[in-house]
């Protein structure tokens, strides 16, 4: 059975202590595999963060399991992907962060959607401080919410979905090779998410919807995808992300070239 993964519905501020650390993860994926814990102390004696303080590490910690750790076939995976391209580690970050964020997860994947849509396809801190008033925040202090939405920039920004880091901030839409789209649908199989298979923030997030993502799909080796009208079936050719990734990693080999991108 495909264990049950849970997408975070309530809001919280850990993205005001954390952001994207894409290098941070990448740290964490080589050494740890979710089968021990690992201790701060430990990570601050193995050096691997850096010259980072103990505290800091504490804190790192605690955001990354909840971001990896909390999915332990997908740490698993990440864990045996020494060979990724810089541009599939940053989606990757982006696609944990969503899961476990859920102000992340409606500023980049439909916020940011819809402003990409509008005649100026840009963004400004105000305008995210203001919108950031409207998600269920009423209990922050304007302070927090000019801070977090800092953060948000910040985080979109290292995830390749802006730009620049100063306003007004153009909207980009970042690059997803197929690995990585496959990486995503095997790892949201079984949840509950906001949307449909074909149709949520995830996928949204990174400019794929309608028929440019129907078509990506159907190019996939890891899927069978089919329509008719609308019916779809997304024909699985790995019954789960661990059988995927032991038919796709290999530890001395970069994984198959497919040539798949957007």
């Amino acid at each position: 059975m495909i264990p049950r993964l849970e997408e975070a519905t309530r809001p919280h501020t850990r993205l005001l202590k954390c952001t994207l650390a894409i290098e941070d993860s990448r740290a964490y994926w080589s050494r740890a595999d979710g089968s021990a814990w690992v201790s701060a102390h430990q990570a601050f004696d193995e050096y691997w963060f850096g010259a980072r303080s103990l505290g800091r590490i504490e804190v790192l910690l605690a955001n990354l399991r909840a971001r990896f750790a909390a999915f332990p076939s997908a740490l698993r995976t990440l864990h045996r992907w020494p060979h990724m391209s810089p541009d599939t580690r940053r989606v990757i970050c982006h696609w944990h962060l969503q899961l476990t964020d859920p102000l992340y997860r409606a500023f980049t994947g439909q916020h940011l959607v819809e402003r990409r849509a509008s005649p100026r396809p840009e963004v400004t801190r105000d305008a995210v401080v203001r919108w950031l008033g409207l998600q269920n925040t009423e209990g922050w202090t304007l302070s927090t919410r000019i801070e977090y939405a800092s953060k948000l920039l910040s985080a979109a920004f290292a995830a390749g979905m802006l730009a620049t880091n100063r306003d007004p901030r153009p909207i980009l839409v970042p690059r997803v090779d197929d690995e990585a789209l496959e990486y995503l649908l095997y790892l949201l199989r079984g949840p509950r998410i906001v949307g449909t298979w074909l149709d949520n923030p995830y996928l949204a997030s990174v400019g794929l919807q309608g028929g440019p993502l129907e078509e990506r799909l159907r190019r996939l080796p890891g899927l069978a995808f089919r329509r008719q009208g609308d019916l779809f079936d997304f024909g699985w050719r790995y019954p789960s992300l661990a059988v995927w990734a032991d038919a796709n990693l290999m530890s001395d080999f970069p994984l198959r070239a497919v040539g798949g991108v957007r």
